[in-house]
């Protein structure tokens, strides 16, 4: 079993800059060949994916928040990150980490663990 914990501010004010970490536990974020993700979620848009890191490092992220979205990691720690710019109300949302497991590069068992989610507001 993995464990995964989003951490960071309950509250951020527009325009500023959203940061959380996802810390987990009992796997480490290089492990072949899975895939890291960031979702969330929102009464008026439901579950968007965000992006992802991958275990080598590699990045990608919905082309609608690319420009704003950057995801990177601490391997120290086994931990890895979101940064979303600019933030406005329609940000505010429950924001998941969220393990995609692969035994390999063709794995399509999808066998993923979400941490339990950390509520965002965004309010001046």
């Amino acid at each position: 079993q993995v464990q995964l914990q989003e951490s960071g501010p309950g509250l951020v004010k527009p325009s500023q800059t959203l940061s959380l970490t996802c810390t987990v536990s009992d796997a480490a974020i290089t492990t072949n060949y899975d895939y890291w993700h960031w979702i969330r979620q929102s009464p008026g848009k439901g579950l968007e994916w965000m992006g992802a890191i991958g275990s080598s490092g590699s990045t990608s992220y919905s082309p609608s928040l690319k420009s704003r979205t950057s995801i990177s990691r601490d391997l120290s720690k086994n931990q890895y990150t979101m940064q979303l710019n600019s933030v406005t109300p329609e940000d505010a949302a429950v924001y998941y980490c969220d393990r995609e497991e692969r035994s390999s590069d063709y794995d399509l068992s999808c066998v993923h663990s979400w941490g339990q989610g950390t509520q965002v507001t965004v309010s001046s």
